[in-house]
C-alpha cells in the first residue's frame, strides 16, 4: 500500500474547510485535483471516506479513522522536517569527536570555547585515546571526528590543523655532539628514549628514524603524560621527543631543546573521517571552525 502523503493533506482540508473548491484554494491545487486525490486515496484503501450524497459532505466511520490518522502522520512529518531543519541550522545535535592526548590542550581547547559560542545546542561527546584506538573507533562508526597524524590511512579523509618539526629533549648533563641547537639523529644512538605508551603515532616516526640513521633505539620508559616525560629526561633518565608547539613552553632549567638537523622530523595533525562515510552537519560546522583557526 503507498499512501501518498499529498493525497491525505488534500483530504484533510476537505474535511477542515467543509467541501473541495476551499480545500483546493488551500493547498493551491484545482478543485479537480483535489477530488481526484481523494478518490485514490479512497481507491488505495478500499474504503468510501466521504459520503458526498449531503452537503457540506460528511465523514464516514472508516473516513473518521483515516482523519485521525492522517492528522497524525502528518503531524510525525511536519516534527521530522522540524528536527531536520534544526539538525541542519545546527540548533541541536551531537558532534562524537576523539582527539590523542598530545597537542589537543594547545590546538583543540580554544575550538571548544569557539564552538559552544556559537553552537550551544549541540552536545559534544569527547574521547581521548592514542591514534590506533582512534582509528579504529573511526572505522567502526563510533566517531564522527578524530585527531590523528597525517598522512593517514586511505581508509580516511582528513584536513590539516597544525604542522610542527620535532625537538628533542635531553637533561643538560648529557653529553651530545651538538651543533648549535641542533642536533642529527645519528647522535642519539647512545641515549636511551624515553617514549609515549604504545598506540601513539609517534612512536614509529620515531623509531623509524632511528633505524633509518642505522641504530635500534633502547626504550627505558613509556608514559601518556607529557610533563612526566619532561621530568624523567631531566631526571637523566634519557632523551624524550615532543612537537615544537608542546617543548617551548616547558623549557626549564637542566633541560634542553633541541632541534633535529637530520632529518627533520615533522608532527601534522590532522581531523579525518570515514570516507565517503556520512559526515553529520555539527561535524562539517566543526571543520569550519578548526579550517579558519588554522
Amino acid at each position: 500500500m503507498d499512501i501518498k502523503l499529498r493525497a491525505l493533506r488534500a483530504f484533510i482540508e476537505v474535511v477542515r474547510q467543509g467541501g473541495f473548491s476551499p480545500a483546493a484554494r488551500q493547498v493551491f491545487a484545482t478543485q479537480s485535483a483535489v477530488s481526484k486525490a481523494v478518490r485514490q486515496l479512497e481507491d488505495e484503501l478500499g474504503v468510501v471516506l466521504l459520503d458526498r450524497g449531503v452537503q457540506p459532505a460528511r465523514l464516514t466511520d472508516a473516513g473518521e479513522v483515516v482523519y485521525r490518522r492522517a492528522l497524525a502522520l502528518l503531524a510525525e512529518q511536519d516534527d521530522l522536517r522540524a528536527e531536520l531543519d534544526e539538525l541542519r541550522g545546527l540548533q541541536r545535535g551531537v558532534l562524537r569527536l576523539g582527539l590523542p592526548p598530545i597537542g589537543s590542550s594547545q590546538l583543540f581547547a580554544p575550538l571548544f570555547a569557539r564552538f559552544r559560542g556559537l553552537y550551544p545546542g549541540i552536545e559534544v561527546q569527547l574521547v581521548e585515546h592514542g591514534s590506533k584506538r582512534l582509528e579504529a573507533m573511526l572505522s567502526d562508526g563510533e566517531l564522527d571526528l578524530a585527531g590523528l597524524l597525517a598522512p593517514t590511512s586511505a581508509a580516511f579523509d582528513w584536513q590539516s590543523v597544525r604542522e610542527e618539526p620535532m625537538r628533542v629533549l635531553v637533561a643538560e648533563s648529557v653529553p651530545l655532539d651538538v651543533a648549535g641547537e641542533r642536533v642529527r639523529f645519528a647522535a642519539l644512538a647512545a641515549q636511551p628514549f624515553v617514549l609515549f605508551e604504545a598506540g601513539f603515532a609517534l612512536n614509529p616516526m620515531l623509531v623509524d628514524a632511528a633505524r633509518s640513521a642505522g641504530f635500534e633505539p633502547h626504550v627505558v620508559a613509556r608514559t601518556s603524560q607529557i610533563d612526566f616525560m619532561v621530568e624523567l629526561v631531566a631526571a637523566g633518565l634519557g632523551v624524550g621527543f615532543l612537537p615544537r608547539l608542546m617543548a617551548e613552553p616547558r623549557r626549564r632549567p637542566g633541560v634542553r631543546v633541541l632541534a633535529l638537523a637530520e632529518p627533520e622530523l615533522v608532527w601534522h595533525m590532522a581531523l579525518a573521517w570515514r570516507r565517503g562515510g556520512y559526515l553529520p552537519h555539527a561535524a562539517r560546522a566543526w571543520l569550519e571552525l578548526a579550517a579558519a583557526a588554522a
